[in-house]
């Protein structure tokens, strides 16, 4: 009987909103029709009047939380009292702004929206003709305004319906309104009405979205985007359809809400398609958001593509331009704004800020998060060392280059924190903090690839002093301070190629043995049977000869577990001294490297420049497969070779005997070497990849003929 009693009775009151889905079209795309868009632009008639949205916004979402904040069970029994009232409190301050002006010119409309909305749905009105009857009161006003409004003016009907709902346990002028209303009903069977009011919430949270979306679109900074030009105008050609359908969607919201109103427990359960309705208004509008965001979203990369270019021309006019001080470049190379402390001393953790770089020569280390622990402790004995040397007022700053447009890992926050522990410099606090501009301009001005750089800046205007200072830092340490070109073409000036130079105090053993006039031999190499051979050699000659021979293994520069595994058996089967700290092995062998791109970095070309010769001889033995000694007694008496000719010379040693009493030991053994030289060689040079500081022809050590160019891709993990 009941069942036969409510399709008349809901048919008297009013059109049912079954009926009503029936008769208006399914979920839209925003490839909507022309005819339809056309009818939307035509309300649309901006007179230049000006809301502020986001305070009214702000309030009307205030409304929406504190009406239906989690469910309608606690509502109904005043659980949430307290909380509402420390949200009334929070809100006083914005009211106060709003009632002060902002609202004093939209009460009026924000009125006769929410009546229409009233009285629309309470008649029964069709969705599409109220909406298009909003639009047209609202034809004023900008697409977000409209929006707004029309959401503000439907909060004042959700939020008497509600308030009313809530106070009614409590208060007797709520129990009247509420019985008046009829709704007695909706607190006897809350249950039943869940479905109900979650679907009108996540729809009311769907519409917000929207909103916010649309709102961001007029944020969106002039000076770097145009409504003329795509993206934006290609964006905003979507959003008169946009606020048709979500103001559409709150005419539904206030249908439902009206529909409620004398219903009886029976019609409640019935009304099962009006849930259905929202779901499927909430699905179009998520629809509309997810495109309107992709669409935003194009619109801040294009911001941020033109906020890069204009930061990184500041960059470039910044380091042309004559400067006051060292602040304004440092500034931008590190972090410009002023709302945080954007150093950090990596052991210590200690934050500062960019002021403690005033008047100092500032280092900027460049490096991926790939930077080895090798280069890490090696600059930092220098830098550690130079906190006790008032003369030394320089400081280094860490700026990690990471490309973070293809994202950032919980990986490389791990390799990031474990790099930045290991530095008692400064370093940048995250590499979020980097500006992608800075990124740019050290690969593109500074030519930083891969390997590690030390960019100077002086004290005074904060430019370039030296374009990597790494070289002459692993060459001589703090004795390149103010690591400048100037001091690095003056260290070289009283430079010459001799033992001190290629090993500095790199080991105890060696700087003893300089001291006291010993001859030294320095040797390399992989195979294990001609280490063993030619230490046997060499130390059969040295008694023939008389002489005191001291032997040091220096390893190769790219193979750490085999240098490992070779000391092993060196120190084991006592063939002779090793450098037993495998940084100190790396740090011989980048001494050397660093030697060569220290020249090439002050225009030296292999030619003319002896030290430069030499170099590329130790490098190419490095590169080579086969051994090689270097033999020395003083500072300039030294002679090299690869392993057949130092082999060869060795088991000869009774034909140039005689020279070496008269000569002495290494000019003989020198002139032997020549003897034993045919044109016939193979030389291999390998050198790191440094963008711009390849040379374009470098010429072979030994014959002076240009050697052939190739490339090699290498991953060594050891």
């Amino acid at each position: 009987m009941t069942s036969r009693a409510l399709v008349p009775a809901a048919a008297h009151v009013k059109p049912t909103q079954q009926a009503l889905a029936r008769r208006e079209r399914p979920v839209f795309s925003l490839s909507d029709d022309h005819a339809m868009s056309k009818k939307i632009l035509d309300t649309h008639n901006p007179d230049g009047r000006e809301v502020d949205v986001n305070i009214i916004l702000h309030i009307a979402e205030e409304i929406f939380k504190q009406a239906y904040p989690a469910g309608i069970e606690g509502m109904l029994h005043g659980a949430h009292q307290h909380e509402g009232n420390i949200e009334a409190l929070k809100l006083e301050e914005k009211a106060s702004l709003a009632f002060d002006g902002i609202l004093e010119g939209l009460a009026y409309i924000i009125h006769k929206v929410s009546c229409e909305l009233t009285c629309k749905c309470s008649s029964g009105g069709d969705t599409h003709s109220t909406t298009m009857a909003i639009l047209g009161m609202l034809s004023g006003y900008q697409w977000d305004a409209k929006l707004v409004i029309s959401l503000s003016a439907f909060a004042v009907t959700y939020g008497e319906f509600w308030l009313v709902a809530q106070m009614f346990a409590t208060h007797p002028l709520a129990k009247s309104v509420a019985i008046l209303k009829q709704l007695p009903d909706i607190m006897e069977h809350q249950g039943s009405l869940r479905s109900r009011f979650d679907a009108i919430n996540e729809l009311i949270k769907a519409i917000l979205e929207v909103t916010k979306i649309i709102i961001e679109f007029k944020k969106l900074p002039s000076q770097y985007i145009t409504e003329d030009q795509p993206p934006l105008s290609v964006a905003i050609t979507h959003i008169p359809v946009a606020v048709y359908w979500t103001i559409k969607s709150i005419v539904a919201c206030a249908t439902q809400l009206t529909t409620l109103l004398g219903m009886s427990y029976d019609m409640i359960v019935a009304s099962t398609a009006d849930t259905w309705e929202m779901s499927s208004s909430t699905h179009k509008l998520r629809n509309i958001s997810e495109h309107l965001r992709a669409e935003l979203n194009r619109c801040y990369q294009h911001i941020q593509e033109k906020m890069h270019v204009e930061y990184y021309q500041m960059l470039v006019h910044l380091f042309e331009a004559t400067q006051f001080d060292n602040m304004k470049i440092n500034r931008a190379m590190i972090y410009i704004k002023d709302d945080i402390l954007p150093l950090e001393i990596g052991t210590t953790h200690m934050r500062a800020n960019i002021e403690v770089l005033r008047r100092k020569t500032v280092l900027l280390l460049l490096s991926d998060l790939d930077a080895s622990p090798e280069e890490i402790l090696v600059l930092s004995q220098f830098y550690i060392e130079s906190r006790s040397r008032p003369e030394f007022q320089y400081e280094i700053v860490w700026l990690p280059i990471v490309d973070r447009s293809k994202g950032w890992s919980d990986v490389q926050e791990q390799k990031f924190k474990e790099l930045q522990a290991l530095m008692p410099w400064y370093t940048l606090h995250h590499p979020s903090l980097l500006e992608p501009a800075i990124v740019k301009f050290v690969k593109e001005r500074w030519h930083f690839s891969k390997k590690m750089m030390l960019v100077t800046l002086d004290p005074q205007q904060g430019k370039v002093a030296c374009p990597n200072a790494i070289h002459m830092a692993w060459i001589w340490g703090n004795l390149a301070y103010p690591f400048t070109i100037s001091k690095e073409e003056a260290l070289w000036s009283v430079e010459s190629w001799r033992l001190e130079l290629v090993v500095d105090g790199i080991d105890q053993n060696l700087i003893e043995w300089m001291s006291s006039g010993r001859f030294i031999c320095l040797y390399g190499g992989e195979d294990i049977e001609w280490i063993r051979n030619f230490t046997k050699s060499a130390r059969n000659v040295a008694k023939k000869a008389g002489i005191d021979l001291q032997l040091m293994y220096v390893g190769k520069s790219n193979n750490k577990e085999r240098v490992r595994r070779i000391n092993n058996i060196v120190t084991a089967e006592n063939l002779s001294h090793c450098l037993m700290d495998l940084t100190s092995v790396w740090y011989f062998w980048t001494r050397i490297e660093s030697m060569f791109y220290s020249k090439m970095q002050l225009g030296k070309t292999i030619q003319d420049d002896k030290i430069m010769q030499e170099v590329l001889t130790m490098l190419s033995f490095d590169g080579s497969d086969q051994g090689w000694a270097l033999i020395s007694r003083g500072s300039f008496e030294m002679a090299r070779a690869k392993s057949e000719i130092i082999t060869k010379t060795l088991d000869d040693y009774t034909i140039w005997e005689e020279d070496a009493r008269l000569k002495g030991f290494v000019p003989a053994l020198i002139d032997y070497f020549l003897q034993l030289h045919t044109p016939q060689h193979c030389n291999r040079l390998i050198l790191p990849g440094l963008d711009g500081d390849i040379p374009e022809m470098i010429v072979c050590a030994e014959c002076g003929r240009p050697m052939e160019r190739f490339f090699m891709y290498r991953c060594c993990t050891d």
